[in-house]
């Protein structure tokens, strides 16, 4: 069977070669190059299943069920479109479709992600629920793909609620980028749910400390050393880091950041550009911030995001929250 897909420029190969030599140049590797091999996308979601609260803690799978519940009774309209933005295998857009459908609701259901393996996933899942012709797919860098809020709208049917879906995505980036690109994306009324990793108890620091073990450990490290054996680097060359940081941007958020540190002397050549690494340079691989539910409302603020609902797990270490652009 032939499944055409839909491919943004923002994800061509010239494209991806640029990102690349600049994420090499830098020194920080671009978190979308963790997704996008067949392979790199079945270690992500193996990792997912052993180590995401959302599969594991019962009382973390309920915030999910109780936030997607509470998203579908704040729809008014006949229809809905439901846009998973960082789709990833598209398990939890499927509990919110299914949802939305036990109300009568007509459905349309967008996957989007950069990486092509887990849109065709989540694609794959959404039509066990949904007939084809409501089921879009699109190949897309979310920070670059200048065109995204018109796509959307050609996909969206008439007197219906838009529903963004952004769980799992928020601290992979940059706090204020990512809260600008979102905002953008939303119209007035749209609906924002999305999902944030938590740092519980009273000292923030060593909450972000506690869950250190989710990050560090075997499955983690053998998927993101899999973009350095990609590229040519031995896992001898170095030894893989995981350290809890403050952020750079000023706002007092701590993050979880893992630096390959390199050992021996490593040229990496990519096509016609060579990139000496000696040892003790340092190659940022992958961060992922961990907020606090007030972090997270004063974050929004400044865009018009209302919190319309927020459910937090038992042990406060992930948070849903479901908002509505003003």
């Amino acid at each position: 069977m032939i499944v055409p897909i839909n491919f943004h420029s923002s994800q061509f190969p010239e494209t991806l070669h640029a990102e690349l030599l600049e994420s090499l140049r830098t020194r920080r590797v671009n978190h979308k190059f963790h997704y996008e091999s067949r392979r790199q996308a079945r270690r992500w979601l193996a990792i997912h299943q052993k180590y995401s609260p959302s599969r594991n803690d019962p009382t973390c799978r309920a915030i999910y069920e109780d936030a997607f519940a509470a998203t579908a009774k704040h729809i008014q309209t006949p229809a809905a479109h439901v846009i998973g933005l960082g789709c990833g295998g598209g398990s939890k857009d499927l509990m919110l479709l299914e949802r939305i459908r036990k109300l009568g609701k007509m459905l349309v259901y967008s996957a989007c992600d950069s990486s092509l393996p887990l849109v065709l996933t989540a694609r794959q899942k959404a039509m066990k629920l949904l007939d084809v012709r409501h089921v879009h797919d699109l190949v897309a860098d979310l920070m670059t793909a200048e065109d995204l809020q018109r796509i959307f709208i050609t996909q969206t049917t008439g007197n219906s609620t838009r529903v963004v879906n952004f769980l799992g995505m928020i601290p992979n980036f940059e706090p204020d980028a990512i809260l600008k690109r979102l905002s953008s994306l939303l119209r007035p009324k749209d609906m924002l749910v999305f999902s944030a990793n938590l740092a519980s108890g009273e000292d923030y620091r060593a909450g972000v400390e506690k869950i250190l073990p989710q990050y560090d450990n075997p499955k983690t490290r053998e998927w993101l050393t899999t973009f350095l054996t990609d590229i040519g680097v031995e896992a001898s060359d170095g030894r893989l880091e995981f350290k809890v940081e403050e952020d750079e941007s000023g706002h007092g958020l701590f993050r979880v950041v893992a630096w390959f540190e390199f050992e021996n002397e490593r040229v990496i050549e990519v096509e016609d550009e060579k990139f000496s690494f000696n040892p003790g340079e340092r190659l940022r691989l992958f961060f992922s911030y961990r907020h606090t539910p007030k972090t997270v409302r004063e974050w929004l603020e400044g865009e018009a995001i209302e919190v319309l609902e927020e459910k937090i797990a038992h042990g406060d270490e992930e948070g849903v929250f479901v908002c509505r652009k003003a």
